[in-house]
């Protein structure tokens, strides 16, 4: 079971090195291989998106430095902004507690969301009046 390889690393103090491919052999991808991305702003913290990856859009990423996930409707890599120009780079990377979930802080090119928005949350739950709201227009 991969959770045991991270929480025999609870123990670790800050600053401790391990190497990276010895991590990305612990990962906990999922039945289907993948794992699941949350996408940030390296500089506003803004949460651009989620998607997911697999261990060659792993690699892929972390060898380019441009932001690669796997396309789960397309059953293909796919580099953020090949086609739209709107590129990610990565500026870090961190894994999870439980080697489950990765999260990218990133140098955003243009708008994350392909509806042209600059986040992929942009509706927002007022729980009290049990409405959801738009946050942005899509633009024109």
């Amino acid at each position: 079971m991969k959770n045991i390889y991270f929480q025999s690393l609870e123990r670790l103090e800050s600053g401790q090195e391990l190497a990276l491919k010895d991590i990305v052999d612990e990962l906990n991808f999922n039945g289907k291989g993948l794992i699941p991305v949350i996408t940030q702003d390296a500089v506003s913290k803004q949460v651009l998106m989620l998607a997911w990856m697999n261990q060659q859009a792993l690699e892929t990423t972390l060898s380019t430095g441009r932001v690669t996930y796997w396309s789960r409707s397309r059953n293909e890599l796919w580099i953020k902004g090949e086609t739209s120009g709107h590129y990610q780079s990565l500026q870090s990377m961190r894994f999870d507690c439980d080697g489950d979930a990765i999260l990218c802080l990133v140098h955003q090119k243009g708008a994350a969301c392909h509806t042209g928005r600059q986040s992929c949350f942009y509706f927002e739950v007022d729980t009290t009046n049990q409405a959801v709201s738009v946050l942005t227009s899509p633009p024109v």
